[in-house]
């Protein structure tokens, strides 16, 4: 696979052109006038919600993560205006990860070092059964989806080994059967913000739909990880947080979820980045699949497979051919490519060939029939496999990218369905409520579609270099964040009357270092 390193320099720019400062908050308002609080009262802040809320970034849970965490930033200004006390349950250091009794559980974050991300080599320190005393006003709890917030036991150490538990709650629950929304609830906020509902679908998504769509099953104790949450469940959920939140008569802002194909994880690796083949190789190919399609026609069936391009020779030209998938939505044809390969391979390796491409195809980029190449797979691309015999064993090209590298369309499909039915629950109960609403969709489409200005830096989805989002592609960089803060101080503002003008995005990085003494 030929890789186009150019960006590379861009990159280093960009990391020269980085703040190291601490944050800067700037006191000034958004008209002019006296900083109100209006008609909130900020006293007692608390904020609920997964990875997003807790400042999750390059893979990891870190304090400067959660310093520039979105609700740490909005708690800066509120306090301004009477606001209390923010705390929240930090981890150990800056490295991130987790250990469970001394053992490793979760890893490092990533750092850039030139070419992709790495690990640091910094060993974590953060002991799950180290339980902080709390209450805490950042209740985000990454990996949690909407049900998890009402699940009692979500916080026990006992769960944690089995998958039943999450150790970044258990750090800070107040009893091993306690709830987030119950330990929220106790403190009794004044004002709240919730953005939950992201990993009800994420998981699926990410997984290249290796979950399963739970629509129409109403039990989400029998979910898997990687399931896409039924929207009547969730729809349930929310209101219950909602009224549990609002029942003391605090005030709050909301937010919807982001279409997760506009975040980098899905959108950096492109559906046709296999260069010009060999003119063997093509010519190859071209034959094979080309009876392939030839059969699929006898059956009534659509083609699945373009015409490869080889290599021109022409440096001044560039050929793409599209990456061969498994998508397990088409009709399993193993049968009759065994037929029609027969008498071309032999009985055997027509079989082979047969099970190995019987629910292929090349990958789409057209629109309403896109696929999505899931970022981790760009290592996989054109390398071998021991999986096939040569020459049936270059990744991508000649053997199948797997389903949980590829987020097909059928598979796009379903969790666009899901989102819309959970952000028209979210619209719906915020307005019913009068809760200020965030739209973090349109912001996170924007971000992807040329990006937003503010603060005279544009701020945009490309990986590494667009400084919304941090390594994992899939959470936002200390800048996102920012960004974020500063779209839910508009929301306040409009709700409620005040008027905070919000932080200057410039003054936040985009990368982290490698070295955590250098935050």
């Amino acid at each position: 696979m030929i890789k186009n390193n150019k960006w590379l320099l861009l990159v280093a720019m960009t990391m020269i052109a980085c703040s190291d400062d601490d944050t800067v908050v700037v006191n000034e308002t958004a008209d002019g006038l006296p900083l109100t609080a209006g008609s909130a009262d900020f006293s007692k802040y608390v904020s609920l919600g997964n990875s997003l809320t807790a400042g999750y970034s390059d893979n990891a849970l870190f304090i400067e993560g959660q310093t520039n965490s979105f609700p740490a930033i909005l708690a800066s200004q509120f306090a301004l205006v009477g606001g209390g006390e923010f705390k929240i349950p930090f981890m150990n250091d800056n490295v991130g990860g987790l250990l469970l009794g001394g053992n490793l559980i979760a890893g490092p974050r990533l750092y850039f070092n030139g070419s992709g991300p790495v690990p640091v080599s910094e060993i974590p320190s953060t002991e799950v059964s180290t339980v902080l005393s709390g209450p805490f006003n950042n209740m985000g709890v990454p990996g949690a989806k909407s049900y998890h917030l009402v699940a009692p036991g979500y916080g026990n150490v006992a769960g944690v080994a089995l998958g039943q538990s999450n150790p970044y709650y258990v750090r800070f629950a107040s009893s091993p059967s306690a709830t987030v929304l119950g330990d929220a609830v106790a403190q009794n906020p004044t004002f709240f913000s919730l953005w939950i509902g992201n990993n009800d679908v994420l998981g699926y998504a990410t997984s290249g739909g290796a979950g399963t769509n739970q629509l129409g099953n109403l039990n989400p104790a029998t979910y898997g990880g990687n399931d896409i949450t039924d929207p009547t469940v969730f729809a349930s959920v929310y209101s219950t947080i909602l009224d549990g939140l609002t029942a003391g008569g605090a005030k709050g802002i909301v937010a919807n979820i982001p279409d997760v194909t506009s975040v980098p994880y899905f959108t950096t690796v492109p559906t046709n980045p296999i260069p010009g083949l060999p003119s063997a190789n093509a010519t190859s190919l071209n034959q094979l699949f080309g009876g392939i399609n030839a059969a699929l026609a006898g059956a009534g069936l659509p083609a699945r497979y373009v015409t490869l391009l080889a290599d021109d020779g022409n440096s001044a030209t560039v050929e793409a051919n599209p990456l061969l998938i498994v998508d397990e939505s088409l009709i399993n044809i193993s049968a009759q490519i065994t037929a029609a390969l027969t008498p071309i391979y032999g009985a055997p390796t027509a079989a082979f060939l047969g099970n190995l491409f019987g629910q292929t195809r090349h990958a789409s980029n057209a629109s309403g029939s896109r696929d999505y190449i899931v970022l981790t797979a760009s290592g996989l691309i054109g390398t071998t496999t021991s999986a096939a015999p040569a020459p049936f064993n270059t990744v991508g090209v000649s053997y199948p990218m797997q389903d949980n590298t590829v987020l097909t369309a059928d598979e796009t499909a379903q969790v666009k369905t899901a989102t819309d039915a959970f952000n028209a629950t979210i619209q719906s109960l915020a307005s019913a409520k009068g809760l200020a609403f965030v739209d973090a969709n349109s912001l996170l489409n924007q971000v992807s579609n040329g990006g937003i200005t503010a603060n005279n830096f544009t701020v945009t989805s490309n990986f590494v270099t667009g400084g919304g989002f941090s390594l994992d592609g899939v959470h936002p960089s200390p800048r996102g964040y920012a960004l974020i803060a500063n779209k839910f101080f508009e929301a306040i503002n409009a709700t409620y009357g005040s008027n905070f003008k919000g932080v200057n995005i410039g003054d936040y990085r985009i990368l982290y270092p490698q070295n955590s003494a250098n935050f």
